[in-house]
């Protein structure tokens, strides 16, 4: 009974695992309810205009626009919020939206993100405001999100296989699935860590001041999924010890 509860116990652990990481995988995918509450990060740019203002003095007209279901990245004007998922981001107006072309591995670049979608003279601006930044480098944020995408995409299925295989009664398989639990959990620790540095590194434009004492406007934040992510490594960090214990003390 030991050893039922045992596997029973991993295989719990790595259920809730695979479970929480297939909620990160279909962050952003569109905007319906749970897709829509799930990203790697949060970028609020709702007070960027006001910033532009109290920095030139000068009206601020056609940044924004009030239609949510424009499409994204044709200059059609800035929406309040944007979220970044694995395949694709959203863009918001008060809580409606529509989202980019899906792409595998799709690479987090906030700020071709949000000057795509205003008008010429604005993104110039904003290039001019932001050079230098973290914020900007797309080609670094772009490359390393990629590579993040498929340490995160090989630990879920890593994850799977070690709970299908751990549920068969063979001490062999028991082994397997410890080291699959335990290749999840550094490939999801990896992709984890890569995101949180990112939107870390990212969130410097929350102080940045474009003017003397004017703050830029936009303010980066994690998404629910970088902590789903975390979560789901700690499941599988735990999980490893009841299937060692299975793989060390079966007899079948």
């Amino acid at each position: 009974m030991k050893g039922e509860y045992c596997i029973g116990g991993a295989s719990f652990l790595s259920a809730v695992a695979v479970l929480l990481m297939i909620f990160v995988h279909v962050g952003q995918i569109n905007t319906s309810t749970v897709p829509h509450g799930v990203s790697m990060a949060t970028l609020n740019v709702s007070g960027y205009g006001h910033a532009l203002y109290q920095a030139f003095q000068d009206p601020i007209q056609g940044l924004y626009t009030s239609n949510a279901s424009l499409p994204l990245g044709q200059q059609n004007g800035l929406r309040q919020e944007y979220r970044f998922g694995l395949y694709s981001y959203c863009a918001y107006i008060n809580g409606s939206g529509t989202c980019s072309g899906h792409t595998v591995a799709s690479r987090f670049q906030p700020y071709n993100a949000t000057t795509s979608d205003m008008l010429l003279n604005y993104s110039q601006f904003t290039e001019y405001i932001f050079v230098g930044t973290t914020f900007k480098n797309s080609s670094y944020l772009g490359f390393n999100s990629h590579v993040a995408y498929y340490f995160l995409l090989f630990g879920t299925i890593f994850a799977s296989l070690s709970l299908f295989i751990g549920v068969l009664r063979k001490t062999f398989l028991f082994f397997a699935s410890a080291a699959l639990a335990v290749l999840s959990t550094i490939f999801i620790l990896i992709g984890a860590a890569i995101w949180t540095s990112l939107v870390k590194k990212t969130e410097s434009i929350n102080t940045m001041q474009i003017a003397q004492g004017v703050l830029s406007g936009m303010s980066m934040s994690y998404g629910s999924g970088i902590y789903l992510s975390w979560a789901a490594f700690a499941c599988l960090a735990a999980s490893v010890v009841p299937y060692m214990i299975s793989c060390c003390t079966y007899r079948g």
